[in-house]
């Protein structure tokens, strides 16, 4: 897979690191949208899935393209150990949803979702990538190749910007792994533990 991973970047024609401006400590900013998987759309909120545990939030430019195929294959491939660490793995794009709708059975294998992300998603992560729209001029919105990790309290905690496909899911695990765990501390009215964040930001 790292060979592969490895094939795709080699195509990308701009594969160095590249800046983001939500650094760890900010909040993320919230979102619903349309989302696929497994060839399945659904509303997908963002403060909805951070009720079950950290998120990982990574940015690809386009479908069916070679780095996201490959680095869907290999976030897909890891979903197991993303979520032996409490985290969620959710992929997202400029893609429409029926791009993505197919996307989500085809590379992602059924194992993740992947969301549709409106301008005002784009702007809020500052994950825009503008290129040629094609011969008769204009420009095309894409995203950069950014991987955020998300902790409970929605801010982020890890951030890897590179166009290069390869560590985004080495990187993004070893991040998920190393949020402090959650403790638990009595309820005042029932006696019963409450799980709360180690520490917030």
């Amino acid at each position: 897979m790292r060979l592969a991973l490895f094939a795709a970047a080699l195509a990308l024609p701009f594969a160095a690191p590249l800046s983001a401006a939500l650094a760890p400590g900010a909040r993320a900013p919230d979102f619903t949208t349309q989302a696929a998987i497994g060839g399945r759309t659904f509303t997908l909120n963002l403060r909805s899935q951070l009720r079950k545990g950290p998120v990982v939030l990574y940015f690809f430019p386009a479908a069916f393209t070679g780095g996201c195929n490959a680095e869907a294959k290999a976030f897909a491939d890891a979903v197991d150990d993303f979520r032996a660490a409490g985290a969620t793995v959710i992929g997202m794009s400029a893609d429409g949803i029926d791009r993505l709708r197919e996307f989500s059975s085809a590379h992602c294998a059924g194992r993740f979702a992947v969301a549709s992300a409106a301008p005002r998603v784009i702007r809020g992560f500052d994950v825009a990538l503008d290129r040629p729209a094609g011969a008769g001029g204009g420009v095309r919105t894409m995203t950069t190749r950014t991987s955020y990790v998300i902790d409970r309290s929605g801010r982020i905690a890890f951030v890897h910007s590179d166009m290069n496909p390869a560590d985004h899911v080495r990187t993004t695990l070893a991040a998920v792994r190393g949020l402090p765990p959650r403790v638990e501390h009595p309820s005042p009215k029932h006696g019963h533990p409450v799980n709360t964040p180690a520490t917030r930001f």
